[in-house]
């Protein structure tokens, strides 16, 4: 009687060896990201990052920094990736996710970490999230100091996988942006979205995909590409464009708060941002609603109060600063590649009191 083989750790799904080429590989694209700021990054147990000594990235910049750390992830866009085999985009979105929440309190982003769980390791599918994730920290000027790649065949089917990322900025303490300084007269910018960023994807595809029967490699015309084209449009970065209008204003303070619109839309997230006693009053129709969030409404059949608590509806952050400094700071948004539109203003609520609300009309 033969004695059976004894298992090994691939026979169980995980090939350690294929991992560690993918390591060397995602180690090669992260490096692109460093600056002098980076002591070690991918392949240690852990990155290290200066902020002192010889670099000096802190000393003489800030008096009294304060260190920021978001965490997101991508949700289920990643749906669409798996079902139209295109990984390259999801990894700017993930990135896009932390660092638009890091910068609306005024925050430089200075380093990016990433998790991806995947059933079994495709070097292919690993390099193109890297890719993209890449790309997201180069948008960014951020370091892609490090991250995890793990096997785990027993928790994702074949061809899935989801992410999660982690990113860490500074921040002067007097500079951070809270949100207290919002008066009546403010007004609102609202810099434009790229669709519909990462957020709102479970009711979007059942719309588009279940309700109306759309195909992923379906063209509509009013999307001008596939419907899949459509819904992996990466959400747009929002760093350099908001550290070109906080650079213009060192001393004064006219940025008074930043939001950025994700899951809840505009009703749920500027009120976040808002002192309570006051109204966040916002003009339907003075701002471009791009096609897919109207497709999404007639094909579901989606109540308009639902539309706005769910998606951004093409505002993809918004700015509240004094009307005087508005024209200025749109030309800078224009400057660095992000329009927007003047699309509300800050009133006195009737208790004030009353937590912030937004009113759209």
């Amino acid at each position: 009687m033969s004695k059976k083989k004894g298992l090994t750790y691939k026979d169980a799904g995980v090939d350690i060896h294929a991992g560690d080429a993918v390591a060397e590989r995602i180690g090669q694209l992260a490096r692109s990201t460093y600056g002098p700021e980076v002591m070690s990054g991918v392949g240690g147990f852990a990155g290290l990052f200066s902020m002192g000594g010889e670099v000096k990235l802190l000393q003489g910049q800030y008096k009294d920094p304060v260190l920021m750390a978001c965490t997101d992830g991508v949700g289920t866009k990643l749906k669409v990736a798996f079902a139209m085999n295109k990984h390259d985009t999801v990894g700017i979105d993930l990135v896009a996710m932390s660092v638009n929440d890091l910068i609306v309190q005024g925050a430089q982003p200075l380093f990016f970490l990433d998790y991806i769980g995947m059933g079994k390791k495709d070097p292919a599918v690993c390099e193109a999230l890297v890719k993209g994730i890449v790309e997201g920290c180069h948008q960014s000027r951020c370091a892609l100091l490090g991250g995890e790649t793990a096997s785990l065949p027993d928790m994702y089917p074949a061809g899935e996988y989801d992410l999660a990322g982690f990113c860490v900025g500074v921040a002067e303490r007097e500079k951070v942006i809270d949100g207290s300084k919002v008066v009546p007269g403010d007004v609102v910018i609202g810099i434009r979205s790229s669709g519909l960023h990462s957020n709102g994807y479970s009711l979007a595809r059942k719309a588009l995909l279940e309700r109306a029967g759309y195909k992923l490699d379906q063209v509509l015309p009013e999307f001008g590409r596939t419907v899949g084209e459509e819904l992996l449009e990466p959400t747009r970065i929002y760093a350099e464009a908001v550290r070109a209008v906080i650079g213009n204003y060192r001393v004064k303070e006219i940025v008074k708060a930043l939001a950025n619109i994700t899951g809840s839309g505009l009703p749920g997230n500027i009120p976040r941002t808002i002192p309570n006693g006051l109204v966040i009053h916002l003009r339907k129709g003075s701002w471009p609603v791009p096609p897919v969030f109207q497709a999404i409404q007639k094909a579901g059949d989606v109540e308009e109060a639902e539309m706005y608590d769910t998606f951004n509806m093409g505002v993809g952050m918004t700015l509240v600063c004094p009307e005087f400094n508005a024209n200025a700071i749109r030309e800078t948004l224009r400057k660095a590649g992000c329009e927007s539109d003047m699309i509300g203003v800050i009133e006195a609520a009737a208790d004030p009191n009353a937590e912030a609300t937004v009113k759209i009309d």
